[in-house]
């Protein structure tokens, strides 16, 4: 689809829980330094989608997967969940902070929970770094002590993403990241994620056209677990090849 290196590759993905179906053989390539959206009416499956690129799907029970899902060239259910989940960071539909732990230590909890043991300034040095990048750091920079609770819903949703960025991963998976925020912090969140990309490769879920059309490169549009049509954005917003695309755009139904 283009000259810029892979990051995922999904060859066949199909996921079921007992009988129901949720995937079904989806194929599609991810890229670098790129967003891509993952459109579609509620429950065409993407949410399992995008939880199957970190193995995040393995916490549901009796839940069913065949395919395969290469990260670099690399079988992610060949290796440690947990080695999948450093390169591949994900933030959630709602602001999660862990609300006993301070901002600081929200930053580095992907360390203690993967048994890292970081020196305090490296700690320190990971926590300014990555609250930068999530463009919170001035904003906390003299309450790092205090709990992520205080902070607004906007700002709580940048720590989440600042702490899914201190694991250093390669690509970020978005779960309707601004669902649940005003139109303000949603502007934030979408300049930031339009200046991620520079150094990780974004793969979000929305059920925003309008946040799709403006903060992607690519657009992929779900419709009952399959991949009705998936491309670059600017044309699939004006040019999409498949009718059921275009009445979903033209809010026909979803």
């Amino acid at each position: 689809m283009m000259s810029v290196p892979t990051t995922f590759r999904v060859i066949d993905l199909r996921v079921s829980i007992g009988v129901d179906a949720i995937i079904r053989g989806i194929s599609m390539d991810f890229f670098a330094n790129t967003v891509t959206s993952i459109m579609g009416p509620s429950g065409c499956g993407k949410t399992t989608f995008i939880r199957c690129m970190n193995r995040l799907h393995e916490l549901v029970p009796s839940i069913q997967v065949s395919g395969d899902i290469v990260l670099f060239n690399q079988n992610i259910f060949s290796v440690n969940p947990m080695l999948i989940r450093r390169q591949v960071g994900m933030v959630f539909q709602r602001p999660n902070p862990f609300p006993t732990m301070s901002i600081f230590e929200n930053v580095v909890a992907g360390y203690r929970l993967n048994g890292i043991r970081l020196a305090k300034s490296e700690s320190s040095q990971i926590v300014e770094t990555s609250l930068l990048k999530a463009g919170l750091w001035h904003e906390v920079k003299d309450s790092l002590h205090r709990k992520g609770a205080f902070l607004s819903g906007g700002q709580q949703q940048r720590l989440c993403i600042a702490r899914a960025l201190a694991m250093d991963p390669s690509v970020l998976l978005l779960d309707e990241p601004t669902s649940a925020l005003d139109p303000k912090s949603t502007s934030h969140i979408e300049d930031l994620i339009a200046e991620l990309k520079e150094s990780v490769s974004i793969i979000m879920v929305t059920h925003n056209i309008g946040q799709a059309s403006r903060v992607s490169d690519y657009t992929a549009f779900f419709l009952a677990g399959e991949l009705v049509e998936y491309g670059t954005t600017q044309k699939l917003f004006t040019v999409p090849d498949d009718p059921r695309t275009e009445e979903y755009l033209s809010r026909k139904f979803g």
